[in-house]
C-alpha cells in the first residue's frame, strides 16, 4: 500500500486516537492499581502524540 504523506498523518492520527481510547478503557477496568497509573499514563502519552499528529493534519487540510 503506497499512501502520500496525507493519508500517513491520517492513518496515524486514527490509530493513535484509538489507542488513546483503549488505554483509558483498559485503566478503568482494571482492579489493579499499578496497571491502571501505568494505562492511564499511556494513554496521556499518546494523547500528545495525537495532539502534534492533529497539528500536522491541520496542515494538510489548508493545503
Amino acid at each position: 500500500m503506497n499512501l502520500n504523506t496525507k493519508d500517513m498523518v491520517t492513518k496515524k492520527l486514527l490509530d493513535t486516537q484509538e489507542m488513546v481510547r483503549d488505554f483509558e478503557m483498559l485503566s478503568k477496568q482494571t482492579e489493579d492499581s499499578e496497571v491502571a497509573s501505568t494505562f492511564k499514563n499511556f494513554a496521556e502519552t499518546a494523547g500528545e502524540q495525537a495532539r502534534e499528529l492533529q497539528k500536522l493534519a491541520d496542515k494538510y487540510r489548508r493545503d
